[in-house]
């Protein structure tokens, strides 16, 4: 039965690959952040829930033994109780301790084997439930660390454009409003357009 974390995983995972790759890359991808989100949002709200799921699991464990305890408790009652019977019958007092002392250990036999079986049932619920909840949570990190690589990685590429797009304005911006020593410099020796005469007072 898939849980409700394997869901949404597979969610993740084929919004990733329907992702469109970025102009020029084919590692890094254009996530849409609001959506990416609500993914992980949802996995978080998810989590607790399925995590509580396999911890019940393994709290059955407990339960399995005590009734396999109970069952066994109940063998050696009826057999002490046949025990009693069967020594209580004078005539057959020889044949009577050692029917009681084979029924004892039939039923203590069988206990132990109920026991054992129960424990080893239990163990492999509790291995199964562990392992499975560790695959999910492995699952996650996984997902988080890519969407973590994959954030960083954008916004140091943006942080570089912008960089670059600001030195071009600078650069622009000084083109367009030279200093006054330089216009001077460049009317006193002749290589303005305009005479000293012709230059408008503002």
């Amino acid at each position: 039965m898939t849980s409700k974390i394997e869901q949404l995983i597979d969610e993740i995972e084929e919004y990733i690959d329907g992702c469109k790759f970025m102009t020029l890359s084919n590692t890094k991808i254009i996530v849409n952040k609001d959506e990416i989100d609500d993914l992980l949002r949802n996995l978080r709200m998810s989590t607790p829930d399925e995590i509580k799921r396999y911890q019940k699991m393994i709290s059955n464990r407990d339960a399995i033994l005590d009734d396999a305890k109970r069952k066994a408790e109940a063998l050696i009652n009826e057999a002490t109780i046949q025990t009693n019977q069967l020594i209580n019958e004078h005539e057959i007092m020889q044949q009577a301790y050692s029917k009681a002392n084979e029924v004892v250990t039939m039923a203590t036999n069988q206990a132990q084997e109920i026991l054992d079986k129960a424990t080893i049932e239990a163990n492999s619920v509790r291995a199964a439930a562990m392992q499975y909840t560790d695959d999910l949570l492995a699952n996650l990190e996984k997902i988080i660390t890519h969407t973590t690589q994959t954030t960083v990685a954008n916004y140091n590429e943006l942080i570089s454009n912008l960089n670059s797009c600001n030195g071009i304005v600078k650069e622009n911006r000084t083109e367009l409003h030279p200093t006054d020593e330089d216009d001077f410099e460049n009317i006193a020796l002749g290589n303005g357009d305009e005479s000293v005469d012709d230059l408008e007072i503002m």
